[in-house]
């Protein structure tokens, strides 16, 4: 059992350091502009969508 242990420890410390990819950091750097424009994209239409409701629910309940 400990020895099953110790190998699959030692296949996942060998594909991580040996057979994985890792982005360059100008790779990382890209993917963390798009990931941060499409976030600030869809808040920006959610709050448009939430700012319209609350006009036309304000248009059919006054108050």
């Amino acid at each position: 059992m400990f020895k099953k242990i110790v190998n699959y420890c030692k296949t996942c410390y060998d594909e991580l350091a040996h057979k994985t990819t890792w982005p360059t950091r100008a790779e990382l750097t890209h993917t963390a502009m798009v990931v941060l424009s499409a976030s600030l994209v869809i808040a920006l239409v959610v709050f448009a969508m939430d700012s319209l409701f609350k006009w036309v629910m304000s248009m059919v309940y006054p108050g």
